[in-house]
């Protein structure tokens, strides 16, 4: 579980019958066909590559240019097309040194493309990889593509890979009112599909802007279930470094909107937490936050943090609150503990920051969720690709 995530470093997956895990980036014989004589607009990230043989990997845009297509423009989501820039920075655009191609930042001025901006391009080509929570950006940016695409009748074609998270459904569900870029639709906090399930999903709940329809094509994985297991060969942003810091994110991301450090300024981001104000008597583990990469300006930065160190922590199949809790149980001062609008917009609900100042346990939080997840799976089961 603790296996770093580095470039050109890749660990075998497991999948169904024990065959390989075909991502949609490598079924070239699926896509190509539709990019013959179009120009191409590409929305990707460090994630987006195509695997060879021998623990090899290019990436999707070297790929498509050595086979013709005519790519024009690329597409960034946060941290940038090479995946170096913090959480939440913004990113400007820019031209790709290796290539040559016009950058266009999707998490700077604009996080939704323009109409000029798609001007000339004839279908767009989606690639990054998600881990399943609902926070993380990336299913926000889709969303976004996908309404500019619709708006603009261009086509949009989703290249799909595995979600390290896929094997649950867990937490609490968005409420409408507190939609933002950290969770633009009603669904779970954890919410078990792949980034192409969930782009269908998108498209037949008519979640898009005005209740639009983008044209869209999905290109599956093969061999592949939702329980198969999948190790990220490439980080998927700065900050998870690992197959413990993903499965861990859903629990621990939570600390984002509070004043906690949950290892960011550390090597073992998502796998900790602390915080300098937390009582120093209930905790053995201690780390000190320093500015390194993706995290320029750490929370609780030069301080000696107090807290837990989770990097052994077994493989998950829930999301958990007990560390979100036991940080705010053992916070002398209450009132440092909550970033309360950052924690909604985390948690998508005001009711989980009331029920953990008001001491009511995990059991009973949990218990809460179930309606809404009950829910959401029926609605999540017309839209599955795989078992």
């Amino acid at each position: 579980m603790n296996k770093n995530l580095e470039e050109g470093k890749l660990s075998g997956p497991e999948s169904k019958e024990n065959s390989p895990i075909l991502v949609g980036a490598n079924r070239t014989d699926a896509y190509l066909p539709i990019l013959q004589g179009k120009k191409v607009g590409v929305v990707a990230n460090q994630t987006s590559v195509v695997f060879k043989g021998n623990n090899t990997y290019t990436h999707l845009v070297d790929s498509l240019l050595s086979l013709k297509v005519d790519v024009k423009k690329v597409f960034a989501p946060e941290h940038g097309f090479r995946g170096k820039a913090d959480a939440g920075e913004a990113v400007k655009d820019d031209i790709d040194t290796k290539t040559g191609l016009p950058l266009i930042s999707l998490h700077g001025k604009n996080r939704k493309p323009t109409a000029e901006a798609l001007k000339g391009i004839d279908v767009v080509l989606f690639d990054i990889q998600d881990v399943g929570v609902r926070f993380y950006t990336y299913i926000a940016t889709l969303q976004l593509v996908m309404e500019a695409c619709a708006e603009n009748n261009i086509p949009i074609i989703v290249l799909d890979r595995p979600n390290p998270n896929a094997h649950y459904i867990d937490g609490p569900t968005m409420e409408a009112q507190h939609t933002s870029f950290l969770g633009m639709t009603t669904i779970p906090l954890v919410y078990g599909m792949t980034i192409g399930e969930y782009a269908k999903m998108l498209n037949g709940e008519k979640w898009l802007e005005n209740e639009n329809k983008a044209n869209l094509t999905v290109i599956p994985l093969k061999n592949y279930t939702h329980k198969s297991e999948y190790h990220l060969p490439i980080r998927p942003s700065p900050n998870l470094p690992n197959d413990t810091s993903i499965n861990l994110y859903p629990s621990l991301g939570l600390f984002e909107g509070t004043n906690v450090n949950a290892g960011r300024g550390t090597e073992s981001q998502f796998q900790r937490y602390g915080a300098s104000f937390l009582d120093s008597t209930k905790y053995n583990f201690t780390y000190t936050p320093q500015p390194n990469f993706g995290s320029k300006h750490p929370k609780e930065q030069d301080k000696i943090c107090f807290g837990n160190d989770l990097s052994e922590t077994p493989k998950m199949s829930e999301m958990s609150l007990r560390w979100v809790i036991d940080a705010y149980q053992n916070c002398p001062d209450k009132n440092k503990y909550f970033l309360t609008a950052g924690f909604t917009k985390h948690a998508g609900t005001e009711k989980l920051q009331q029920q953990i100042e008001a001491g009511i346990s995990e059991e009973e939080i949990k218990a809460s969720w179930q309606p809404d997840l009950e829910t959401f799976k029926k609605i999540r089961k017309k839209y599955l690709l795989y078992n």
